[in-house]
């Protein structure tokens, strides 16, 4: 059985992809006999090439500073609709691919069986380039997306990216005997149409790239049927797809924070983990998260939420409803402190653990302590256009019984102006007992309902944001909050936003 592992295209989104090389190559000791890489997917080949780790290759981008890469063709803009293109890779050239640790005579006499993909426009036909033909000028060619960046000429020919014949160019594989094809795959397939030509460039690339996957993956399972029944089929052999597929909140190309990136191959490594757990593929062992810096930036704040629940209620706004007619009135008053904010902003969990305050309702006995508190900012929900905030407070009762609060805020863009409903409004379940995570389907309901930011509670909230840095000066604790508040509005980029930018750029 041979084995090929196609890194498909996706523009920088396969940071996503890089996190997944950490566990696949590293943690699980896969090898594959053969790898194919398209558009964005060739930038991760070349750094297999240079003979990195899947370590090295996630740690490139995690470490990558996205603005680093920018470079404007000025020479071209004043010609307006007539210009060559918006951007130049000089920068990725200068900067990041010396960066990554790149060389050209190290790839070129890689032993990797590989292939690089690209456009030659002038033939109008894909060229398939082992790792003995790559260079600077191709590995360029192979991300040069019209508009954005300048076709590459070489010996004569023009070149651009595969990505609108392409965006893993599994015939390839198949070509080169593969029986088995390990596809990781960013390019979103949601059905979203927005205006404005950003939008609908990437749309078109969308179209093109999952049109072209979706019609070989047609193409697979007929010729598996055909084998199944006694037939020989249009490859001779079974093939079997293994994919890990993600909607990745990073855009395309537009992007200038590091924080995402890191958050996205973070991202990558949590998915690969899970799918592997999934497929019955053992971890041979797990790379340890970042040692703790001796002094960590912090940010807190200090939440008050009030509102009602009924008891014996299982839904939500029902239980509200009777809590409220009942007098059952629930709130809580929290603080909230990150800890530490690199590994808050970069984790995509964005929890922690540092929650304190209390919590008062007469029929439980009044005002009681919290004991222990889970606070995540914001989730995904698989869908970055649905992300979830959650809340897990224990507490005793009066009379010593232990009850513990969940509660999720819904954040998603529905018809009309939500922001406010969503980012405001806590449905909660009151469930009996010291209830962990994970075990809330098996855990008795004593109440529900929900609890609600009040205005002037939330002009009080904006007061109480603080940042520290034990150690650190001034600056460090304003680049704290500034990297907080950028999650937290970017996130809300990522739902209220995105018919403007898919993803919040900074």
């Amino acid at each position: 059985m041979k084995r090929s592992l196609i890194l498909a295209g996706g523009g920088v989104k396969v940071a996503f992809q890089a996190g997944v090389l950490q566990v696949w190559l590293d943690e699980a000791g896969l090898t594959f006999d053969h790898v194919d890489a398209a558009s964005g997917g060739v930038f991760n080949l070349a750094m297999m090439c240079q003979g990195q780790s899947g370590q090295q290759i996630a740690d490139n981008w995690r470490t990558l500073n996205p603005r680093a890469g920018i470079s404007f063709d000025v020479a071209e803009l004043a010609k307006l609709g007539y210009s060559k293109s918006l951007f130049t890779l000089d920068n990725y050239r200068k900067h990041v691919f010396p960066g990554w640790g790149l060389d050209w005579n190290t790839i070129r006499a890689s032993k990797l069986n590989a292939t690089f993909n690209v456009f030659n426009f002038s033939q109008k036909k894909i060229e398939v380039i082992e790792p003995s033909g790559m260079s600077e000028d191709m590995l360029a060619a192979c991300v040069s997306l019209p508009m954005w960046f300048p076709p590459v000429k070489m010996n004569g020919q023009t070149y651009i990216d595969s990505v609108y014949l392409t965006d893993a160019n599994i015939e390839e594989a198949i070509r080169r005997g593969a029986d088995e094809l390990w596809v990781i795959w960013t390019v979103s397939d949601k059905d979203e149409w927005n205006d404005g030509f950003v939008a609908q460039y990437f749309q078109i690339i969308e179209t093109s790239a999952v049109g072209h996957y979706r019609a070989i993956l047609e193409r697979i399972r007929q010729n598996n049927e055909a084998i199944a029944v006694g037939g020989t089929g249009e490859f001779g052999r079974p093939i079997l797809v293994k994919e890990l597929k993600a909607d990745v909140a990073l855009h395309y190309l537009i992007n200038f924070s590091q924080d995402r990136l890191t958050e996205t191959v973070n991202l990558g490594v949590e998915r690969a983990r899970q799918w592997c757990a999934e497929q019955g593929i053992a971890l041979h062992k797990q790379t340890p998260p970042k040692p703790a810096r001796p002094s960590k930036a912090s940010v807190s704040f200090t939440e008050e939420m009030k509102g009602y629940v009924a008891f014996g209620a299982a839904d939500f706004e029902e239980g509200y409803k009777q809590g409220k007619k009942d007098g059952n009135y629930f709130m809580f008053h929290l603080t909230i402190s990150t800890d530490d904010v690199d590994r808050f902003v970069e984790e995509p969990a964005h929890d922690t653990e540092n929650v304190v305050g209390w919590v008062e309702c007469d029929a439980l006995g009044g005002k009681l302590n919290v004991e222990k508190g889970h606070f995540n900012l914001f989730v995904d929900q698989q869908d970055p256009a649905y992300k979830k905030m959650l809340y897990r407070l224990v507490f005793e009762t009066s009379v010593g019984h232990k009850v513990t609060m969940t509660g999720f805020k819904k954040v998603k863009d529905d018809p009309g102006g939500d922001l406010w409903t969503d980012t405001t409004t806590l449905f909660v379940h009151l469930l009996q007992g010291d209830v962990a995570a994970g075990q809330d389907d098996t855990a008795k309901v004593l109440a529900s309902g929900k609890i609600i930011i009040q205005p002037l509670d939330f002009l009080k909230q904006l007061t109480t944001f603080r940042a520290e840095a034990p150690g650190g000066t001034v600056g460090d604790r304003v680049s704290a909050l500034s990297r907080f508040c950028r999650l937290f509005f970017g996130k809300l980029w990522d739902v209220y936003a995105r018919r403007v930018l898919s993803s919040g750029p900074f």
